[in-house]
Formats: C-alpha cells, sequence, structure tokens
C-alpha cells in the first residue's frame, strides 16, 4: 500500500484537521491545508473534530467515566435507541419498534444483520420442523389405530411413509441459507459480509469460507422472482383429513434476506430509484424474505435525511450503521431490527467485547443531537449543499462531454464519472485506464496541484466520489470546480505530462 501511495504522489502524512481541511507537512516541514472531499470514505458528516464531539470526549474521559463495563446497565445505549427510533418514526411514520445491537465497525453491523436473520430463520425452520413432527405422530397413530388410511402410493407401510417424509425433509432443512444482494453492492470485507459484496476481486478469494450471495441485476429488481423460483424448496408435511393420510408441501424458508445499498457507494454513487425500491419490497413480502438496508455510508445525515432509504420510501427489517455516527472520533456501530422480528435469544449467542462502550456512546448522542438539533438544520443543510455541488458537476459535465460521462448520488454522496480513457492517443494515460488506475491517477493530481483530496471508488474507478461535510464552504466549492475544470481541460488535451511528469528519455 505505500508503494501505490508513493506511486500516486499520495503518500503524505496529515498532522491536524479540522471542518473540511486536513493539514499535512509539506518537504519544509511546514502545514499545507487541504480541503478533504474524501471525508473518510463518508464517515466526516461533521467534519474532523467536531467541537461538539471533542468536548464530549473530552469530557467523558476527564471524568474518568468507565469506557468499558460490560454486564452492566448502561442507560447511554437506551437513550441512544430511543432517539434514533423517534428519528424511524418521523422518516418512516411508522410506530412499531426497533431493537439494536451494538458493534464496532460497519462490516461487523452487516455481520450481525447476517447473523441474526439466518438465526431468526433457523428458528422458524425448527418451529415448522416440529409441527411437522407433531402431524406425523398424529398420522401414524391414527394408521395404527385403524382411525385413518394411507395414500395410494404408500404400499400400507406408515412406518417407511414417515421414514422418507423425515429423510426428505432432513436434506431440505440442511441446506444453507439463501442471501441476496444488489450488484454493484459493497457491504464490507469480513467473512460474511464480504460474500454480499460484489466485487469479484475482493470476494473469490475467499468464496469458500462462507455462503454464497445471488446477486440481482441492479435495474432489474425484478429478477427476484426468477431467483426464487430457481431456489425453492418444500418440506412435506402429513395431515388428517376425512379418515385419510394426505402428504402435503410446505413451503420452507430458503432465503436469509436481502441486502442492499440504496445508494451503493464502492458501486459507483448509483442510487436506487423509488420503483427499484418499491419491486424489491414487494418481491421480498411475497417469498418471506426480510429486507436489509445498508445505511453505513448513506446515513447519518448525508442524503438530505437519517435514513437515504426513507427518501424513496423504503422501510427495512434491518438497518446497519456505521461511519458518521461515530462523529469521526469514535469507531461504532450499530443493527436496528424491526421488533417484529427480532429475537431476544440472540443476545445470548452473539456478543462483543468493545462494542456499546461508554465512550463511543456518549459521543453517539453527542452525533444525534447535533444532526437533530434546530429541527433537523443538518439535513436541510446537507441537502442543499448537496444541491450545489450537483449543479457544479451538471455544469461541467456539459461543458466537457469528451471527459465527463455523469454525476450521480444525492446530497453530499454524489460520484462524478469521467471517460473511459482506454483507447486515448498519449500512452501513459491509456494505460492507466486499461489498468483501472485512471480515477487514481486524476486524486493524485488534485492533490498534488490544487491541494484537493478525494478518491474513486473501488469497483468503479473511473468515478470520483465526493463525500464532505455538511459544513462545506462556498469557497472549498469554488476550489474544487478550479481544480476539476482544470483537470479537464488537461485530460481533453491528452497533457499526460500534467498527470505523470515528463516522459523519461527511454
Amino acid at each position: 500500500m505505500q508503494d501505490l501511495l508513493a506511486l500516486l504522489g499520495i503518500d503524505v502524512e496529515y498532522v491536524r484537521g479540522k471542518g473540511n481541511t486536513l493539514h499535512c507537512l509539506d518537504e519544509a516541514g511546514k502545514e499545507v491545508p487541504v480541503i478533504d472531499y474524501a471525508g473518510g470514505y463518508g464517515a466526516l458528516v461533521l467534519g474532523h473534530n467536531h467541537p461538539e464531539v471533542v468536548a464530549t470526549a473530552k469530557s467523558f474521559l476527564g471524568a474518568g467515566s468507565p469506557v468499558l463495563a460490560q454486564a452492566s446497565r448502561q442507560p447511554a445505549a437506551g437513550r441512544v435507541l430511543t432517539r434514533l427510533n423517534d428519528i424511524v418514526h418521523r422518516e418512516f411514520g411508522t410506530t412499531e419498534p426497533y431493537y439494536g445491537v451494538f458493534s464496532n465497525s460497519g462490516a461487523e453491523s452487516v455481520e450481525v444483520a447476517l447473523k441474526h436473520a439466518e438465526f431468526d430463520r433457523q428458528l422458524t425452520v425448527r418451529a415448522i420442523l416440529g409441527e411437522i413432527t407433531e402431524h406425523v405422530a398424529l398420522a401414524r397413530e391414527a394408521v395404527r389405530s385403524g382411525a385413518a388410511t394411507l395414500p395410494d402410493d404408500a404400499d400400507g407401510d406408515v412406518d417407511a411413509l414417515v421414514g422418507r417424509v423425515t429423510a426428505a425433509n432432513a436434506a431440505v432443512a440442511a441446506r444453507p441459507p439463501v442471501f441476496l444482494a444488489l450488484e454493484g453492492s459493497f457491504h464490507g470485507k469480513l467473512v460474511g459480509s464480504l460474500q454480499l459484496t460484489h466485487n469479484a476481486a475482493y470476494r473469490m478469494p475467499f468464496a469458500a469460507m462462507a455462503a454464497q450471495a445471488r446477486f440481482v441485476p441492479f435495474e432489474q429488481p425484478e429478477a427476484i422472482a426468477k431467483i426464487a423460483e430457481e431456489e425453492r424448496a418444500v418440506l412435506l408435511d402429513l395431515r388428517l383429513e376425512g379418515g385419510r393420510v394426505r402428504v402435503v408441501e410446505r413451503d420452507f424458508p430458503a432465503f436469509a434476506a436481502l441486502f442492499m445499498e440504496v445508494i451503493q457507494g464502492e458501486g459507483g454513487i448509483r442510487a436506487v430509484t423509488e420503483e427499484q425500491a418499491r419491486t424489491i419490497r414487494r418481491m421480498c413480502t411475497a417469498i418471506g424474505c426480510p429486507v436489509v438496508v445498508d445505511e453505513i455510508q448513506s446515513g447519518m445525515g448525508r442524503t438530505g435525511a437519517f435514513f437515504a432509504s426513507s427518501l424513496v420510501g423504503l422501510q427495512a427489517d434491518y438497518y446497519t450503521l456505521a461511519k458518521g455516527l461515530g462523529g469521526g472520533i469514535a469507531k461504532t456501530a450499530l443493527t436496528l431490527i424491526k421488533g417484529q422480528r427480532f429475537r431476544p435469544e440472540f443476545d445470548l449467542v452473539h456478543s462483543s467485547t468493545f462494542a456499546k462502550d461508554g465512550l463511543s456512546l456518549a459521543v453517539t448522542l453527542t452525533v444525534l443531537d447535533v444532526l437533530e438539533a434546530e429541527g433537523g438544520q443538518a439535513y436541510q443543510q446537507a441537502a442543499e449543499r448537496g444541491e450545489r455541488l450537483t449543479q457544479l458537476f451538471r455544469s461541467l459535465v456539459d461543458a466537457y462531454p469528451q471527459v465527463l460521462k455523469e454525476v450521480r448520488g444525492k446530497g453530499l454522496m454524489l460520484g462524478l464519472e469521467f471517460r473511459d480513457l482506454s483507447n486515448a492517443a498519449a500512452p501513459r494515460l491509456r494505460e492507466a485506464a486499461r489498468a483501472d488506475m485512471l480515477g487514481y491517477v486524476i486524486s493524485g493530481y488534485l492533490l498534488r496541484a490544487h491541494r484537493i483530496r478525494t478518491f474513486p471508488t473501488a469497483s468503479a474507478v473511473n468515478t470520483l466520489r465526493f463525500e464532505p461535510s455538511i459544513y462545506l464552504t462556498d469557497d472549498e466549492i469554488a476550489a474544487l470546480e478550479g481544480a476539476l475544470r482544470d483537470v479537464c481541460a488537461k485530460l481533453g488535451d491528452q497533457d499526460e505530462e500534467a498527470f505523470f511528469g515528463p516522459a523519461s528519455a527511454h
């Protein structure tokens, strides 16, 4: 990684940060300001070292409050969940409560959702198998007592029929869970969450370590119906009807959950439409598949609402939260689970040493206070600043159509896609594009020439992401405009020396 940073010219050390500004050291050891549009990969909704967040952390530590006191009453956790439930109820118009499981990172919050969804599915399967066991016992007793007859194809042997039913059900029940995710998705790089991440370069080296997900085409959510038919399985049950034993089929709960981002981050800042959201919700409800909405990057106010999914009318069964929840200081995450799905027994099979620590809870409460202050002024600010950036990017796309393709996203989670240069006349630009490095080359130039920090999205490397804090200023936007116009002009002129320096003598 250090070699790659050096190659791109972004191997600098940052020594101070405030708001949207980082300071790095130049060769003389002098601090140089850099405008941070990367925003901690979306974690810095409130910017670097927000004064209220910093004050909370100092006060907590200065008071000698315990950071770790597991297996004790932790009322701050209850306050966090109460605040979040208030937000859910306001944004989605619901009154149903959500329970919470705390963790330490976004990928862990996804792992919690994975585990809980499968735990819920397994308990459902056990309940169905328990009912079948009771029905089988009643049918066997009825046949043996002469109160009922067997189906014609049972050859008069009730024990053989019971054996076939039991064996068939055992085989079906042993099937691994089916998880669904959208193409282009990114949900983390831990063992389970990685299988929900569409990028094969990340996923395939570890594919044997966890249940594989099935990926739904992003533009075709109706494909869920076809997948449901392909994955359909049934359990066999015995029923007594009019003095006769009948073999009946019962749908097997094959699907554990569908995971999705309403705005894909690493997939190129692609937003789900209201129509797509409605289709996903309808089809998942029809097959009994809970919906997990990953709000790790899009949530916490970045898109103009606390939950980006509320902007497309999609209420989830699970929400995963992280990044901005910690205010740029704490490493904390949370999985919200709808009350009707929550399994209290889960608390006994899942735990974490560092989750729900006192410092993180205190910081999270302050973050929620800041976001919710003045009737949610922060959300309005994110929407307004995001619209200002969007207008800028659209004007650039219009001005440089040969260089820029489109702008995507919502609020302060935006992506600006550059056109493919894999057939460029300039050889070094062409080689960078063919190596999927063009976005990184542009990022390096923006930092070196204009002191602007941003990066491409991991699975759509021609798309630069812009995720500044809600305190983005007009001057910072103006600086970005000048820098991007310079980049577009130089790309349009195929000025590869601007990006790579003079060609070698060779």
